[in-house]
């Protein structure tokens, strides 16, 4: 196998053995205030998550800014604008960007971001970002991710609507530059995505496909699919994450709040610890139910289902399922209504 089946990112090892890392995922919930975004990489702190994420992006390094049909959404929720407006008006300032790193430092959370061009690339490696991800729409940009690949950092990937190969010729390319340290997330890339949709048994086939940790990244809304994806085997699950969805922004509509991230959080550990191993009791436990006397029996009477004897609770005296060995024989004494059955009760078959 290529890739490790666990690494580190900001001294938290993720992967293999590891409870699933959770990244809250800021993108435009900043909603143009860096004191909201502040706030929103200290919440998520407080919420339990692992990591804050940014997005490192500004209009022009993803789209033209110009009127042609083809830049125009006709349908989704953010149907009715231009690609350039969207993302001009979503867009984080990079120079916000260290001002947040040493919010995260300061509180304790890993603060790491998603580039979009090569010139994001090389702005947030002057930060020595400790990770960078992928989106799933540039997972198909080879030349880019091949830029991603060379800062030698840990690559957390979206795959989104990506074919199988798309996905395998991206993985070629970390290969091809010595990247190792890879977890690659299953991705809906709608908004919100039905759970119909999402398709966990992908996961495992996932893993099995391209041998490395393999998450979530989420776009449903609630959290029982993320919740569910833990019985999967993910290593990362992000979810986009609000301080009030009040807050109207280009995600807000689908992203969690403060009080949703804890309850994530707090249910992925329990959903974790309750996978457990595959395993079955060494000796059988005692029995729950005996065969007890349910009416007070003469010596010498014999033993009769339903009529001086029967299953029931608690356990304790001769097991249910003796019941063929017990009836017809004799009472070796007189027993009162209550006793649980021993075999030293039990005499002679009545011949």
């Amino acid at each position: 196998m290529y890739f490790n089946q666990s690494f580190e990112i900001d001294g938290v090892l993720i992967g293999a053995g590891q409870p699933p890392y959770i990244i809250a995922e800021m993108s435009a919930n900043h909603g143009n205030d860096i004191n909201q975004a502040i706030s929103i990489v200290r919440e998520a702190k407080k919420a339990g998550a692992h990591a804050i994420k940014l997005q490192t992006y500004r209009a022009d390094t993803l789209t033209l800014n110009a009127k042609n049909e083809h830049f125009y959404i006709k349908e989704g929720p953010w149907k009715g604008q231009y690609l350039y407006d969207l993302y001009e008006d979503a867009s984080m300032p990079w120079e916000w960007t260290e001002k947040l790193q040493a919010v995260a430092k300061e509180e304790g959370i890993t603060l790491f971001s998603s580039p979009f061009d090569i010139s994001s690339v090389a702005f947030l490696e002057t930060l020595n970002m400790p990770a960078y991800k992928i989106a799933s729409a540039e997972l198909m940009d080879l030349p880019f991710v091949r830029r991603v690949a060379q800062t030698k950092k840990p690559i957390i990937m979206s795959t989104g609507f990506a074919t199988l190969s798309e996905i395998n010729a991206a993985c070629n390319v970390l290969i091809e530059e010595g990247v190792k340290d890879v977890c690659i997330l299953k991705c809906t890339s709608e908004y919100p995505a039905p759970a119909k949709k999402i398709n966990l048994k992908t996961i495992p086939h996932m893993k099995e496909s391209f041998h490395c940790p393999v998450g979530l990244s989420d776009h449903t809304l609630g959290n029982a699919v993320p919740i569910a994806s833990v019985a999967f085997g993910v290593s990362v699950i992000e979810k986009h994450f609000i301080l009030n969805r009040d807050n109207k922004t280009a995600d807000s509509f689908f992203s969690a709040t403060p009080q949703e991230l804890k309850i994530l959080v707090d249910s992925v550990q329990t959903a974790y610890e309750a996978i457990g191993e595959v395993t079955y009791p060494i000796k059988p436990m005692p029995s729950q139910r005996s065969l007890i006397v349910i009416k007070d029996i003469k010596q010498g009477t014999l033993f009769q289902e339903g009529v001086n004897i029967k299953s029931l609770r608690p356990g304790g005296g001769v097991n249910p399922s003796e019941i063929a060995n017990v009836i017809n024989r004799k009472a070796v004494r007189d027993i009162n209504r209550g006793t649980l059955l021993q075999w030293n009760l039990i005499g002679e078959l009545n011949e």
